[in-house]
This record gives C-alpha cells, structure tokens and sequence, in this order.
C-alpha cells in the first residue's frame, strides 16, 4: 500500500513547508521576509528580501506539491535547488556535520527527495491518482539537474546584484 512511503513523503513536504512560511511570514520562530532578507544579504544572497520570498515561495509550494505526490519531479526540483543554494551559501564552508553547522542534514534531505522521486509517491497520492505511482531513476536525475539549473541562476543573480551595490556605491558617495 506504501503507508511509509506515505508517512515519509508528508513529513518531509510538512516540514519544508514550516521552514518556508518561517521565511515567508515568521511563523514557527521564523523571521519573515525582513529577518530572513538580512540574514540572506549577509550570506551574499542579494537583493536579501527577494531571495528570502523565493526560497520561501519553493519551500512552501515544493513542500505542499511533495507532501500531496503531486508533480513529484517539479516539487523535488524546488526543494533541490533551496538545499543546494543553502549548502553553497551558509554549510559548505562548516564542514558535514551538522553539530557544525554543516550540510549533513541537507544531504539527508537531498537523498530522502530523490528516494522518493526516483520510487514514486505511491498510491495515496495525487500523482498516484493520476496513474503515476513511480516516476523512475531519469526523472529524479532531472529533477535534480533542474534544481541545481535553478540554484545556479539565484546565485548567479545574487553576484550580479552584488556587483551593482559594489559599482554603485563609490557613485551615490562622490555625488
């Protein structure tokens, strides 16, 4: 019947949702668009506020269509491309572990997504409702490619924007 696949499937799709209405709207202790804007400005992901409301908006939606079983491969690709530009912009340089501050836990995520892309999510799902119990190994590799596509175009954008505060600054000082 795949009730642990079930189990599994919401409660990752439950918690990617509280941690994007955090950023979204400061809910469970989060810090809403203004609190995670700053912290995303520090991390270099600029312009911090708008990045916030995507990674929220990827979060939220991702999570809901991943909790659901609906478009299992879009829903991974939006929640890859969110834990992919976290490693990269805060864990990467902590090391693994996550005592550390690490990537570990995203890396758990990360295989547990595509577990679930690649064996599908099962019959109590929409996907599942729709004929589409398993998606298969190709369609979790893409949903990987597309998530790390997207994360590389937000922190492309993040250097560019970065690069015009930069240019603009010496500017708006001599004036």
């Amino acid at each position: 019947m795949g009730l642990f696949r079930t189990v599994a499937r919401t409660t990752i799709g439950a918690l990617f949702i509280g941690h994007g209405t955090q950023k979204l709207f400061g809910w469970f202790g989060g810090g809403g668009l203004e609190g995670t804007g700053a912290h995303f400005d520090q991390a270099g992901l600029h312009p911090g506020r708008r990045n916030a409301l995507a990674a929220g908006a990827a979060e939220t939606g991702g999570g809901l269509f991943f909790a659901l079983g609906a478009a299992t491969p879009l829903a991974a690709s939006a929640l890859t491309g969110v834990m992919l530009t976290a490693i990269k912009t805060v864990h990467w340089p902590k090391g693994l572990w996550s005592s550390a501050g690490g990537y570990e836990y995203n890396l758990v995520l990360l295989a547990a997504v595509f577990g679930l892309t690649e064996n599908g999510p099962g019959e109590w799902s929409v996907d599942g409702l729709l004929g589409r119990k398993r998606w298969g190994t190709l369609w979790a590799l893409a949903a990987l490619a597309a998530g790390a596509a997207g994360s590389a175009a937000i922190l492309a954008a993040a250097e560019h924007a970065e690069e015009e505060v930069t240019v603009d600054e010496p500017a708006a000082a001599t004036t």
